[in-house]
């Protein structure tokens, strides 16, 4: 099948919700509008950082229409899939497929552990759902079942998963994958990884949070490295890794969140029960934006 290629910058957006459970439209309808402005490749709403696993269906569904309208067309929108069940993760990329998605990003929840099978069934049934190019996404820190490279390898050779996110720290299981799959898989980083480093070893681009508080910076990243110009992308992503390291040390959405607050956009906290960021970690947070000249 013929699928739109993906690669570049696509920042994780964050869903803002109200006190009284509404998506905050106008916010996230700015944030998105200045995202494109900036240079981003694409978006991807419902990711880790778009609090997938706190959001009704509902709220969801109106995250991913509202991202749509920002976008009009002018670039892929991936939204994110998940559930427990493989049923209602199919209805799930169905629907934003009617809605108008370019591709999904499929992730997995699970209470009880899975085996390969289940594993490779629940990801093949949302590629069979849908006729979209898929991503498949694996974050060993957050997932009770992940995605083995026995598991990657037999997924890629379906026609429409095309992608895969690792949100692992591990660069050289990255280049496993690279080598596994041998262009069936193209790869994208996240931002425990080094984008350099996966940009390197012949990854497409990252999906990240961070992406949405330091979008040119990033956006002048992934240019440069695109262009081979490795020494001036390691001068650049040396200032950026503060970054990183500021996030790694708190709740990723309480980061994301309270660094777009300090830009200006009311996002509103991370939702319940998670807590917002300290006194400490927003100083952190700042210092770590205005060292980059995202502030």
């Amino acid at each position: 099948m013929s699928t739109p290629d993906f690669e570049g910058v696509f920042p994780y957006l964050v869903s803002p919700v109200t006190p009284s459970g509404q998506i905050n439209e106008p916010v996230l309808t700015r944030l998105c509008r200045d995202l494109i402005d900036a240079g981003v490749h694409g978006l991807t709403p419902l990711g880790s950082t778009g609090e997938f696993a706190y959001l009704t269906s509902r709220q969801r569904r109106r995250v991913v229409e509202i991202v749509l309208e920002a976008a009009g067309g002018r670039l892929p929108v991936i939204a994110g899939v998940a559930s427990t069940t493989i049923n209602d993760a199919v209805a799930q990329a169905r629907d934003y497929q009617q809605l108008g998605c370019s591709g999904i990003l499929a992730i997995l929840e699970s209470y009880f552990p899975l085996a390969d099978g289940g594993v490779f069934d629940y990801f093949s049934a949302i590629a069979a759902a849908v006729n979209l190019p898929v991503v498949i996404y694996t974050n060993p820190n957050f997932q009770r079942s992940d995605l083995s490279l026995s598991a990657i390898d037999k997924l890629s050779r379906i026609d429409n998963i095309s992608y895969i996110k690792d949100a692992s720290s591990n660069t050289g299981r990255l280049l496993s994958i690279i080598n596994l799959t041998q262009g069936r898989l193209k790869v994208f980083a996240a931002s425990a990884h080094i984008p350099v480093c996966v940009m390197m070893i012949g990854g497409v681009g990252w999906m990240a949070g961070p992406a949405c508080v330091a979008p040119r910076q990033s956006v002048e990243l992934f240019e440069l490295c695109h262009a081979q110009d490795w020494d001036r992308a390691m001068e650049r992503q040396r200032a950026l890794w503060s970054l990183n390291q500021v996030f790694a040390k708190y709740n990723l959405a309480a980061c994301i969140k309270g660094g777009l607050e300090l830009q200006g956009y009311p996002v509103g906290p991370p939702l319940a029960p998670q807590q917002p960021l300290s006194e400490t970690g927003s100083a952190e947070v700042k210092a770590a934006l205005e060292q980059i000249g995202a502030l």
